[in-house]
């Protein structure tokens, strides 16, 4: 049971972060930033501060970019979904 569980919570960290940073091209792509150099920072900032670095390098407001941000989140979620299948947890029993 445990090893089951071990497995699930690493397909569930795996697809977040595919999530996080096809989110982060696509907002990248959309405001016509350095993708590559964007998605090198999500290893060395949360989501909180990966937004600070980019509303920096933009000119759009905080609040506007963590709109476009959730907007490009969903749609990398749905992207992945098609292409890997629903991340919804497995039951482990």
């Amino acid at each position: 049971m445990r090893k089951k569980a071990e497995f699930e919570s690493a397909r569930l960290m795996d697809f977040d972060f595919r999530k996080r940073v096809r989110a982060t091209r696509l907002l990248a792509r959309n405001l016509g930033l350095n993708e590559a150099a964007l998605v090198g920072e999500i290893a060395q900032r949360n989501e909180e501060a990966l937004l600070d670095l980019i509303a920096e390098q933009s000119s759009l407001s905080r609040e506007s970019l963590a709109r476009a941000y959730e907007h490009f989140c969903g749609e990398a979620r749905q992207h992945l979904i098609a292409e890997r299948g629903d991340p919804t947890p497995n039951r482990l029993g």
